[in-house]
């Protein structure tokens, strides 16, 4: 088994490498890092010659003053190296850059030569040295104000705050699984080599621009957080931000939400969901002998499920005779969709309740309901 160690462990890509790691523990053992190592150099030392793979992702991102940011990340490489050679460590060095290498910052000149230095290391040590240059990464759980504009958005956002723009640059983007898969495909193949050194310049997979980034979670936060609807996500990045969204909102505070039912004399309606990616669903509970239903629809398409009791739905065509009877029973849970043009009905034919549950790919809209009533 390979044994991996994670500087930077407790962090935004550090904590997410470590639990995908986690995840296959029949093939990495994971050594533990804690920051305070840094600080001493036998635990320091101790833990480089345990790893076979070392990932070092520990950095500073944001300082008041940059030439703290500069030193430090500087002074952790070199001190990663000291450990390195007092130890004669072969391991594979996977460290964490940026595209930032390029840009009139001390961070990315922290970055570039923090990789060079490494570099530097693995070919005196005839030993082995991945440098990834590494876009912007988003994913939950990234720190705001700190790790990246999406983390910032979406909890500010996701508190009623409005962020400010400054201006409406592209941002280019990984998702940090994505990233995760990218490190872990290398820790397999340097496994294979025994020695080498590389730069490896990791793809953005999307782009958009800071408005955009804006309207799209603030969308998210009027539509799920607000109202409760899954909003329309047309793209992986869509569906990327939303799940991210979701991590930074109030949770504790936040649930659980209660439903709004509606008793009449038949029983109970309650709305479930409300999808924007696919409609409405509800259930309903139908006391015996009680018939819902009787209506037609022209362009909606419709799904009921029984999910306990037992139910006869009935089917007919709009213009014909023919009464089609379906049988269903919630002990062997089933459904019946409802083509357009055939007027339809549920009755509770059993002796206890009926629970059913429905589904409709649009919302019900009182001025277009698109719901005819017919008997069947």
């Amino acid at each position: 088994m390979l044994k991996v160690g994670i500087t930077g462990q407790a962090g935004f890509v550090g904590k997410h490498l470590y639990n995908t790691l986690n995840l296959f523990n029949e093939k990495y053992t994971l050594i533990t890092f804690e920051k305070t190592y840094f600080e001493n150099d036998n635990l320091l030392n101790q833990f480089v010659s345990q790893c076979d793979v070392i990932v070092h992702l520990a950095a500073m991102n944001r300082h008041n003053d940059p030439n703290v940011i500069f030193e430090t990340n500087v002074g952790l490489v070199n001190k990663l190296v000291n450990a390195l050679q007092q130890t004669q460590s072969k391991a594979h060095v996977i460290f964490s850059s940026s595209t930032q290498e390029e840009r009139d910052n001390l961070y990315g000149k922290s970055k570039k030569e923090g990789r060079e230095l490494l570099t530097d290391w693995a070919k005196n040590a005839n030993a082995k040295f991945s440098g990834l240059v590494i876009p912007n990464v988003f994913g939950p759980f990234g720190h705001p104000y700190y790790n990246s504009v999406v983390a910032t958005f979406c909890h500010q956002i996701a508190r009623g705050e409005k962020p400010k723009i400054d201006s409406n640059g592209q941002i280019n983007l990984i998702y940090v699984g994505e990233l995760v898969n990218e490190i872990i495909k290398l820790i397999d193949i340097g496994f294979e080599k025994e020695s080498f050194t590389e730069t490896i310049f990791i793809n953005h997979n999307y782009e958009i621009t800071v408005l955009d980034l804006f309207n799209k979670i603030n969308l998210y936060y009027q539509d799920y957080q607000i109202n409760g609807i899954i909003p329309i996500l047309n793209n992986p990045l869509d569906y990327l931000l939303f799940n991210t969204f979701r991590c930074y909102m109030p949770i504790k505070d936040y649930f659980p939400k209660k439903f709004t039912s509606h008793p009449d004399y038949r029983g109970v309606f309650t709305e479930i969901i409300r999808l924007n990616i696919g409609g409405q669903v509800s259930f309903s509970t139908t006391v015996p002998q009680i018939t819902r239903g009787n209506h037609f629809h022209t362009r909606k398409i419709e799904r009921f499920a029984v999910i306990k009791g037992k139910a006869l739905i009935q089917l007919r065509q709009i213009g014909t005779n023919e009464v089609l009877d379906f049988y269903l029973d919630g002990s062997e849970p089933a459904y019946v969709d409802m083509p357009i043009w055939f007027t339809h009905n549920i009755k509770n034919i059993g002796e206890d309740e009926l629970y059913t549950m429905f589904w409709i790919n649009e919302f019900y809209d009182q001025t277009d309901p698109d719901t005819f009533f017919e008997i069947v």
